[in-house]
């Protein structure tokens, strides 16, 4: 018998197979959906606007790789991934520039200043959003409706803050929840289409890239808290879990992995906190949304909800009294 040599290492000892290129590169299939919804309603502006986001996330932490000596890493397609949902968080009347600029931003700043992949604290597409919204507000929302003409309309959460009554006597259509269903609305690119998010969602839940946790604790807290807030209306329940980027937030933003808590009981935690920010500000807010500022909120606390949920290590001693 041959001699065996046995090789002792540190853990862990239980490996996973999946690389980082393998999990964006299903977060870029499960995004197409909603893409293709996008350049269907808005026609085919979306892919010119989603490219340059792309390219110019692309190059920003090619540069900032090699500025600051380390490997390049940029096939492992985590700077397309956030270049996309950039793209998806914006209106697509947004001028070129000012993509490339929140692009640039959401690299640099948010993702590179803290370390790179795996070590920012806040999800750096979201981060890279709130930038733009600050910096141009009214071009961050210029929304127009679905259509071959650009007709400037209002987003069904601002319809609801305003009040159906007022926004009828604006001009303003009230859409159907089929509408708001299937994204035959205004409002961000990759937002609009609840239909195109959830199968998307269906597919990083298939391939096992996330888990339901925290979606659905954000899903459902949303739910909660809109009929409560709403007057027990089941309308305004549903409303709210249709419209605005909630879809887009909970299963593609919120679910993170450098940004989200690690232990199953944190990340509901983190989902109940993002739903119940979320219905705050959109009801009591001066904004009609609150899913990007929810989220980064929450990524704030994800080092404290860690702390206080992490399961206790096997065999640690019980500290006296």
């Amino acid at each position: 018998m041959e001699n065996t040599k046995f090789l002792v290492s540190s853990s862990p000892h239980i490996r996973s197979g999946e690389t980082t290129q393998r999990i964006m590169l299903d977060v870029i299939i499960a995004l197409m959906p909603a893409l293709f919804a996008g350049v269907f309603n808005f026609g085919f502006g979306v892919l010119t606007l989603t490219i340059t986001a792309v390219i110019f996330s692309v190059a920003a932490e090619a540069a900032m790789q090699k500025i600051l000596g380390k490997p390049i890493t940029v096939n492992d397609l985590s700077a397309v991934v956030t270049g996309i949902l950039i793209a998806f968080n914006v209106p697509a009347t947004l001028p070129l520039w000012i993509i490339a600029v929140g692009s640039v931003f959401a690299i640099v700043i948010a993702k590179h200043c803290f370390g790179g992949l795996g070590y920012n604290f806040i999800n750096p597409a979201l981060a890279g959003r709130a930038m733009l919204l600050a910096s141009w507000p009214v071009r961050m929302t210029n929304w127009v409706a679905p259509g071959v003409d650009a007709v400037s309309s209002a987003t069904p959460l601002a319809i609801y803050k305003w009040g159906f009554q007022e926004a009828s006597a604006a001009g303003q259509a009230i859409p159907s929840l089929w509408n708001l269903f299937i994204g035959n609305i205004g409002g961000c690119i990759g937002e609009t289409s609840a239909l195109a998010l959830l199968i998307g969602g269906a597919y990083l839940l298939y391939r096992k890239v996330i888990n339901p946790r925290i979606p659905v604790a954000y899903i459902a807290t949303v739910a909660v808290f809109s009929f409560l807030f709403g007057g027990f209306d089941p309308f305004s329940m549903i409303y709210h879990i249709l419209a605005g980027g909630l879809f887009l937030g909970a299963i593609f933003m919120a679910t993170d992995y450098s940004t989200s808590p690690i232990s199953e009981k944190g990340q509901i935690i983190f989902g109940v906190g993002c739903g119940f920010l979320t219905s705050v500000i959109r009801f009591f807010g001066g904004y009609p949304e609150g899913v990007s500022y929810s989220i980064l909120l929450m990524n704030v606390a994800t080092p404290l909800i860690d702390k206080y949920t992490m399961p206790r290590k096997f065999g640690e001693v019980k500290k006296s009294a």
